[in-house]
């Protein structure tokens, strides 16, 4: 779906990222194995980290997490916010599946991947029949008791679910609306990320996914209070165009845009990166126009 091998782009993103020195997160619905994913890790490289649909069936659950375990992934960043699919219009009407040849290469063998798509989208069907739908903050005790991995809670667009993670044992949290797809009135993620992390208080990281498209994007996230970004969609368009060099071209430009940002911010480490430089415009508070 994104160039000639469709099917090695999961790897060849995860190269990429590697080699710019940035963590890369695999899907569950990968059409490349986590297996091969890790293989093509330098020793010298970050660790991927591994995004995990919980299944309704925890034994074929467990026996996935133990395989990523098993290959060397430093991290599970569990998916709270899909426990069915959003109304994704252009899915139904196209019926969407997987063209031939590619296919859920971490879900081959263990479950059940063919995606019905007589009735619509092919993955929707999937989800109602195989991904578990009465999920509590419950699952990550489960999942702490069934690896040494560190559990990331990746959909979070309340301070209070954010909290309530964090007791339950998430050691990070992902403030995400999965890229807007899944609720059409999901507020922006940049909107409530400022609430999530004041509720947080630095107990542990928080990053922020979706709607990063410029170095200075990245900025803003961290002057609200993000450890970190994630980004998606440039990643693809990366891969789509050119494949690995895409992806590493994409990179580069972040990375020089987010630099460019701070030196026009007056910024000379990231700890100078604070919410003085957001200007809101809806905010009572006198002062100037901000940079950002």
């Amino acid at each position: 779906m994104l160039g000639k091998e469709a099917s090695a782009a999961p790897a060849r993103a995860a190269h990429a990222a590697a080699a710019a020195g940035c963590l890369h997160v695999l899907s569950t619905m990968s059409t490349t194995s986590l297996e091969q994913v890790a293989a093509v890790r330098r020793s010298a490289d970050p660790p991927p980290f591994f995004q995990l649909y919980v299944m309704k069936d925890r034994n074929l659950t467990k026996q996935l997490v133990q395989r990523v375990e098993r290959a060397g992934y430093a991290g599970l960043v569990l998916t709270v916010d899909t426990p069915i699919t959003g109304c994704r219009e252009a899915d139904i009407r196209n019926r969407f599946k997987l063209p031939e040849g590619l296919r859920l290469a971490n879900l081959d063998g263990i479950q059940n991947t063919k995606m019905d798509n007589s009735a619509g989208s092919g993955l929707t069907a999937l989800f109602a029949s195989q991904i578990d739908d009465s999920l509590t903050f419950d699952i990550i005790p489960w999942l702490k008791s069934i690896t040494t991995m560190p559990v990331i809670v990746k959909g979070v667009l309340r301070g209070s679910d954010a909290v309530a993670a964090i007791e339950h044992g998430a050691s990070a949290i992902i403030v995400s609306n999965h890229g807007g797809r899944q609720a059409d009135f999901a507020p922006a993620t940049i909107d409530v990320l400022a609430e999530v992390c004041d509720k947080v208080k630095n107990r542990v990281p928080v990053l922020l996914d979706g709607g990063i498209r410029r170095g200075s994007d990245i900025m803003k996230a961290l002057a609200l209070g993000a450890t970190a970004v994630l980004v998606g969609r440039p990643i693809l368009w990366g891969l789509a165009c050119d494949g690995e060099p895409g992806v590493c071209k994409v990179l580069n430009i972040l990375h020089d845009e987010f630099k460019l940002a701070m030196m026009l911010n007056g910024c000379r480490t990231l700890a100078c990166i604070n919410r003085d430089l957001i200007y809101n415009r809806f905010s009572t508070q006198d002062g100037i126009i901000s940079k950002l």
